[in-house]
């Protein structure tokens, strides 16, 4: 059985370290811990991650967020992976920094990937993980505090809930969305 885990974020160096990029920040860490890599392919970088009889195509797409739908849709009809086994991790100014919602679908939220990704495959019906980034920056400024560089303190607290999401990937896959979700949403 496979899985898509999309991890959405922006290509280039000045974005790696960014808030945005939490997504490919999730599966860069998910396949170092794995001992696999990525290698560059069609619309993305994708590594192939083999866990408990279960195959996951994780996908860090090279499209820049605002374009993310085309390799979403890509890679689905690519390796004819059903809409049901997808997630996708993304970033959220909704939640506080570091917390973690799993959810089987759900709008937008004014996110420009999510928003891609609804347009191209025409509904909202799709497993999302949302990693929250907080929201401390002023008024007018969301686009910089997105696209802005981790603090130290918020660093720090990366490496512990960046195993977390990486965990509830492998857990969507073995267990479905909605156990994993009664699992780790509360915590």
């Amino acid at each position: 059985m496979k899985h898509l885990v999309v991890g959405l974020g922006n290509i280039g160096k000045e974005y790696a370290n960014t808030r945005h990029n939490i997504g490919f920040m999730v599966l860069d860490a998910l396949a170092g811990a794995s001992n696999i890599a990525f290698s560059d392919s069609r619309y993305g970088a994708v590594a192939e991650l083999k866990h408990r009889g279960r195959t996951y195509v994780l996908l860090k797409p090279s499209t820049y967020m605002n374009l993310s739908g085309k390799a979403v849709n890509y890679w689905l009809q690519s390796e004819k992976i059903p809409l049901e086994n997808m997630l996708v991790v993304v970033d959220d100014l909704a939640l506080p920094l570091g917390t973690l919602r799993l959810r089987v679908k759900g709008s937008d939220g004014g996110h420009n990937g999510l928003r891609s990704i609804d347009a191209i495959l025409g509904h909202q019906n799709y497993a999302r993980l949302r990693f929250g980034i907080g929201n401390e920056f002023p008024k007018g400024m969301q686009v910089d505090y997105v696209l802005g560089e981790w603090t130290k303190e918020e660093h720090a607290l990366l490496p512990e809930r960046i195993k977390s999401a990486g965990d509830m990937i492998l857990s969507v896959g073995a267990i479905g969305v909605p156990r994993t979700m009664s699992l780790f949403n509360n915590k």
